[in-house]
């Protein structure tokens, strides 16, 4: 079991590295460690496959949320290929969180994500 759940905490804290990239280079090297080739990404604002279309959604983020960034909420909990966990996106200066969502991730044999479906909790009114 602590091999398994391993897996899914790597493939998350991937993700997060990918979400997080700020600079378009190292943007592109974590969507590429994280995703797998051809892997997607799918929520209500966005469906896309593909590494450069992917870096293109978490660049827009980034334009749109500055200074943020996104977090782990609460635990990793997963089974299979599939591990579903919680997020928010933190303002640097003072801390508050006005997007929130919950992701379901599928993995490839590599650990790398072959799909996510995102689901958006909190958006902040006119976002």
């Amino acid at each position: 079991m602590p091999a398994n759940t391993d897996r899914y905490e790597n493939a998350v804290a991937l993700y997060f590295e990918a979400w997080n990239a700020r600079e378009p280079e190292a943007r592109t090297k974590a969507v590429a460690a994280a995703w797998a080739i051809g892997g997607g990404y799918t929520d209500p604002l966005a469906d896309v496959v593909g590494h450069e279309q992917i870096a293109a959604v978490v660049a827009a983020a980034h334009e749109q949320f500055p200074g943020f960034a996104f977090r782990l909420t609460g635990a990793v909990e997963g089974h299979h290929d599939t591990a579903r966990f919680s997020w928010e996106l933190v303002s640097e200066v003072d801390g508050s969180a006005p997007v929130a969502g919950s992701d379901v991730i599928t993995l490839a044999g590599d650990g790398r994500i072959r799909t996510v479906l995102g689901f958006l909790d909190r958006v902040p009114e006119g976002a």
